[in-house]
């Protein structure tokens, strides 16, 4: 059985994390897209942390919510860092050559260090 998705949200410091866990397709990537819309609705140049690594699977409409993301941060001159380790997003992240244009890290601790 597939364990179900599960998205969480807090503010750390000067960044909202969002921690992902689960298969990320179409199904379930609003949920997604929603905790990512209230983690850059604070005003100024936000810092956002998306914790992938108990994602193990992504989709194109989850690539889709990454790259919308990392827009979206761009425009308002914030920090946008993923926390992926090795499989599925790493591998996507480099063969769509996006690994180019995302910060990544790979534990959650290093990027919170990072954005401080």
């Amino acid at each position: 059985m597939i364990p179900a998705f599960d998205v969480q949200r807090w503010n750390n410091g000067p960044c909202v994390v969002v921690r992902a866990a689960g298969e990320l397709d179409m199904a379930v990537a609003p949920r997604l897209r929603a905790e990512v819309d209230r983690a850059l609705e604070t005003p100024g140049h936000p810092c956002l942390v998306m914790d992938l690594t108990e994602v193990p699977f992504c989709d194109s409409v989850g690539l889709g919510i990454l790259v919308g993301a990392l827009t979206r941060i761009r425009d308002t001159h914030g920090r946008l860092i993923l926390v992926v380790g090795p499989g599925m997003i790493t591998h996507l992240l480099t063969i769509t050559n996006l690994n180019r244009h995302f910060e990544t890290c790979g534990s959650l601790r290093e990027a919170l260090d990072a954005a401080a």
